[in-house]
């Protein structure tokens, strides 16, 4: 497969609404599906997304719709934009209107609850596609930065050489620099992790930690993200690259990040709930670090700070005794 053809995306949320505009921009046709018909109407109306990064200008090539078999049909290239633990339901709907060679992209940084699956195995076990035709978009891309052009790039991870390099090109634009890679599963798993780390970054940014704990909170991030890839069958290198390290950072210490802002709330003292209403979008992290967790268990592989932000999202607990606890774990070797 040298060529993509037609694109939808599927998701008009943040990240969905900014690739589009990317694809777009670098030369293809895209329909962008939204849930809501009034989201959709409004991006065919006025080219602009009126929830979500509602000062961007969107080309004309993006046209959008809330039908999403009409959408699917025929294009080259299936973007897959929704909020990671609702992908199976979805795709148990649109798995019928995907072409027999169309590619199947996946921008979800997620594991999935009850099974500890990645995206893109998720995909292949929900539409039956072969891996090969799976292909992974991730790095330090915060869609607000990406709408707006500013300079950034981005990691495209498959097993398929042409595939992978075909979404390259997809992607090509004087503003968004795509690397290949065929390390699917630290892409992935980068992308997973990195939304938990945020959230104790978030965290320890509420209660006013400085720079010393940030950049611990990142680098030991770093470590036990590594840790849990190398057991899965991860390149350890992937992690030091934009997948790992470059994902972690921008997700970390940006005021844009929306894990990053759900741990700032839970650092005031904020409930789970309470921080979901003043957040208002999804922060995948916190259903994540569940799965995150279960799969690091299954395998054997230590992650202190994953498992206490999970502590702390799900069975309440204290962000200072969470602190108190990292702290004072049994000294070792970095």
């Amino acid at each position: 497969m040298t060529g993509t053809g037609r694109a939808v995306v599927l998701g008009a949320g943040s990240w969905g609404t900014a690739y589009a505009k990317v694809l777009a921009d670098a030369g293809a046709d895209v329909v962008l599906w939204a849930r809501r018909e009034q989201v959709a109407a409004a991006i065919r109306e006025y080219g602009t997304n009126p929830d979500y990064l509602p000062a961007v200008r969107l080309p004309d090539r993006v046209t959008a719709t809330s039908d999403a078999a009409e959408a699917i049909k025929g294009a080259g290239l299936v973007v897959l934009a929704v909020p990671s633990q609702t992908l199976r339901g979805n795709l148990g709907d649109w798995a019928a209107h995907i072409g027999p060679d169309a590619t199947l992209v996946s921008l979800m940084k997620g594991i999935e609850l009850g099974t500890t699956k990645r995206m893109s195995e998720v995909i292949v076990e929900t539409t039956g596609v072969g891996p090969d035709r799976v292909v992974v978009v991730s790095g330090p891309n915060l869609a607000a930065e990406i709408a707006a052009e500013q300079p950034a790039a981005s990691v495209v991870a498959g097993t398929d050489t042409a595939r992978t390099a075909a979404v390259q090109q997809a992607m090509l634009t004087g503003y968004l620099r795509p690397y290949t890679n065929d390390d699917v599963i630290g892409c992935e798993l980068g992308g997973a992790v990195k939304n938990v780390i945020a959230l104790a970054y978030g965290i320890a940014t509420a209660m006013r930690l400085g720079d010393n704990t940030k950049a611990t909170l990142i680098t030991r991030g770093l470590a036990e993200t590594a840790r849990l890839g190398v057991a899965l069958g991860a390149d350890p290198l992937t992690f030091a690259g934009l997948a790992g390290l470059g994902d972690l950072v921008a997700t970390c210490s940006s005021p844009l990040s929306r894990n990053r802002t759900f741990g700032e709330h839970l650092g005031r003292g904020e409930t789970l709930e309470q921080a979901q209403t003043a957040t208002r979008q999804t922060a995948e992290g916190v259903k994540s670090c569940l799965s995150i967790r279960d799969l690091a268990r299954a395998h054997g592989v230590e992650m202190p700070i994953t498992e206490q932000v999970e502590r702390i999202c799900h069975e309440g607990l204290d962000p200072r005794t969470a602190l108190t606890l990292l702290m004072t774990r049994a000294t070792k070797p970095e």
